[in-house]
């Protein structure tokens, strides 16, 4: 099962995120951070983070969301003969919230780093369920303008996103009604 990536349809909340490792629960999962690097099979899962984010944007309008992070780690000492299947991930999701009732609307991230790859949060992109694994491609987080996303400015007549307007140099005019500019010698 192959599908498309956040770009394509924005990212994933909790509740899409769980109800597709529900449906591949024998799978052994598998997170791919770069092309062709993968978190190593003896990952844990150390904690599931729910982030409620309240923010104002350049444009002056409050914004609110919430995010689901789940936060994997990856041991000093590599554990061979373990993987972690999706069942497993499962029951830690729900043993989290017996104690955490984690919003289904949230928008997931998959928070990830090891010595070669600095820790980020990423978005679940691409599922693939491939023999015996069950994929999550990770995609970067991005930054953008929310203001210019409404076609709006930051409260000003520029937008928050334009290069910074010249400063013009000021130009005084004497009680004769001679001009004076800066660097003329009148001042």
């Amino acid at each position: 099962m192959s599908q498309p990536s956040p770009a394509a349809r924005g990212p994933i909340t909790w509740g899409d995120f769980k109800n597709t490792l529900e449906q591949n629960p024998d799978l052994h999962l598998q997170f791919q951070y770069e092309e062709g690097k993968f978190v190593d099979s003896s990952y844990h899962i150390t904690e599931i983070k729910q982030a409620p984010i309240v923010s104002v944007d350049c444009g002056g309008q409050m914004n609110s969301w919430t995010e689901v992070i789940v936060q994997l780690w990856e041991p000093s000492v590599k554990e061979v003969d373990r993987s972690m299947k999706v069942g497993k991930a499962l029951k830690i999701v729900n043993l989290v919230e017996k104690t955490l009732p984690l919003n289904p609307n949230a928008t997931v991230k998959i928070e990830f780093g090891n010595s070669k790859f600095d820790t980020r949060q990423m978005y679940p992109g691409e599922f693939l369920a491939d023999g015996e694994a069950f994929t999550v491609n990770l995609v970067p987080d991005f930054t953008q303008c929310k203001a210019l996303t409404r076609n709006q400015s930051c409260g000003t007549t520029a937008s928050c996103c334009a290069p910074v307007p010249v400063k013009q140099e000021l130009e005084l005019v004497t009680s004769e009604g001679a001009s004076c500019e800066p660097g003329s010698g009148c001042c």
